[in-house]
């Protein structure tokens, strides 16, 4: 329909890039129908663009792929940022107002600007989150409307090294008129998308297992309470495999370790995969993933919480794939774990896309949608323009007029005599028959 928006959004990780674009329609719904993804060999390391030639060149793929696709020209995109810097900082601000005036929206908003740009050395913020309000020292959950001699807000600043951002910003800007519409934190927009209204108000951590980086995002109270960015994920099993066995590549130690049927389970039946003994392998992939379980649970108490605290752990990610590791979790922690699954809101309409490979993606996508403007879109489609001679209406014939319904009836043609009488021969030779 004319009146729908398209939404583009781009994420790019250590070892692809992923571009989806969703139509959403005047009544709010988001379907998805076309997704391209390209893969990468050291251009991004632990979520940070290294080679922005390379990078860049993988993203017009995939934007020249999708125009194709939808027969349009893109000209905005929502982009997802990640990497290892990515962190939650902790902010607060006070400030007195006046007893008879209540607090405004406006109020809120600039307090929340006034903290975003509070200088934090090494570190450019990217996002800011309100945590908690407090008018005259008293907890209030939406302080708009209330009237107070002060108020204090507690936020947490998403803040990573300048490089992270800096780098995006070169890959994309080197694309002409594709212009970035918003950066947004990957991991919040997961938050905001999967996880339901109970999990982030009883207490929750999500789980970004990537290549080189897991991210865990923790929120209580329905508010974000911490967020860290561990160095490790997925690619760390591999490369342990190849530091471990002999003669083993990368490519072939990926293998071995999607083919273990149980590759969690020491007691499992040894197998050969590709010339390498899988008992070997899973005392490998059992000992790293051990350590990576230990490192995401020990962020509880980082983020001042006890475990009691988060109710569920929910796993998302690439390496959030290997078989076994959501009831190892479970087990290790102690704690309630799910696989993520894709936004309720998005409408697969192309079922040969991988949903959970692709859920960062599809909640960069529901977070564009409830953010961007009425009336404003990411892609300018081609007006279409139908094949054949154009006929000049000022010059063209007119139409011989329509025959009036009182003319007489032509009389039947030779033909059309012919086959009434042999029709009527032929019913004379089937009565006969029957006799």
């Amino acid at each position: 329909m004319e009146n729908n928006q398209h939404i583009v959004a781009i994420e790019i990780g250590s070892t692809k890039i992923v571009g989806a674009i969703a139509e959403k329609s005047v009544s709010g719904n988001l379907s998805v129908n076309h997704l391209e993804e390209e893969k990468l060999t050291n251009c991004v390391r632990y979520g940070c663009v290294q080679n922005v030639e390379n990078t860049k060149n993988a993203i017009m793929r995939i934007v020249k792929k999708l125009e194709n696709k939808i027969k349009g020209d893109i000209t905005d995109v929502y982009v997802g940022i990640n990497g290892r810097s990515l962190h939650s900082v902790p902010t607060e601000i006070d400030r007195n107002l006046n007893i008879a005036e209540s607090i405004t929206k406006q109020n809120i908003e600039n307090l929340k600007n006034s903290a975003f740009k509070e200088p934090i050395a090494s570190y450019e913020p990217i996002d800011i989150v309100p945590q908690t309000y407090y008018v005259d020292n008293k907890e209030q959950p939406n302080p708009v409307g209330c009237c107070g001699g002060s108020i204090n807000i507690k936020f947490n600043r998403i803040v990573a090294k300048p490089t992270l951002k800096l780098n995006l910003e070169r890959a994309l800007g080197a694309m002409g008129a594709l212009r970035v519409k918003k950066f947004l934190v990957t991991s919040l927009a997961m938050a905001e998308s999967i996880l339901t209204e109970e999990e982030r108000t009883l207490g929750c951590m999500l789980v970004d297992m990537g290549a080189e980086t897991t991210t865990v995002t923790i929120f209580k109270n329905g508010a974000l309470n911490y967020m860290a960015t561990l160095p490790f994920g997925g690619r760390n099993l591999t490369r342990d495999l190849v530091n471990g066995l002999q003669n083993t590549t990368e490519d072939k130690a990926e293998t071995v370790k999607k083919n273990i049927a149980e590759p969690l389970n020491i007691e499992a039946t040894d197998l050969l995969i590709d010339g390498i003994s899988s008992k070997s392998a899973i005392n490998y992939i059992i000992s790293r993933t051990s350590e990576i379980i230990t490192n995401v649970n020990k962020q509880i108490e980082y983020a001042h919480l006890k475990s009691s605290d988060v109710k569920t752990i929910v796993l998302v990610g690439g390496a959030a794939k290997l078989k076994g590791l959501q009831a190892e979790f479970k087990e290790r922690t102690q704690i309630e774990t799910r696989m993520g699954t894709t936004p309720p809101i998005i409408n697969i309409l192309n079922h040969e896309i991988n949903k959970f490979e692709h859920i960062q993606v599809f909640s960069l996508l529901d977070k564009a949608a409830s953010i961007i403007a009425d009336g404003s879109t990411c892609v300018a489609l081609h007006s279409f323009t139908p094949e054949g001679p154009t006929i000049n209406t000022a010059t063209a014939p007119k139409p011989e007029p329509e025959e009036k319904e009182h003319r007489k009836p032509k009389k039947p043609g030779m033909f059309s005599r012919f086959k009434t009488a042999l029709d009527k021969l032929m019913t004379e030779d089937e009565e006969e028959s029957e006799e």
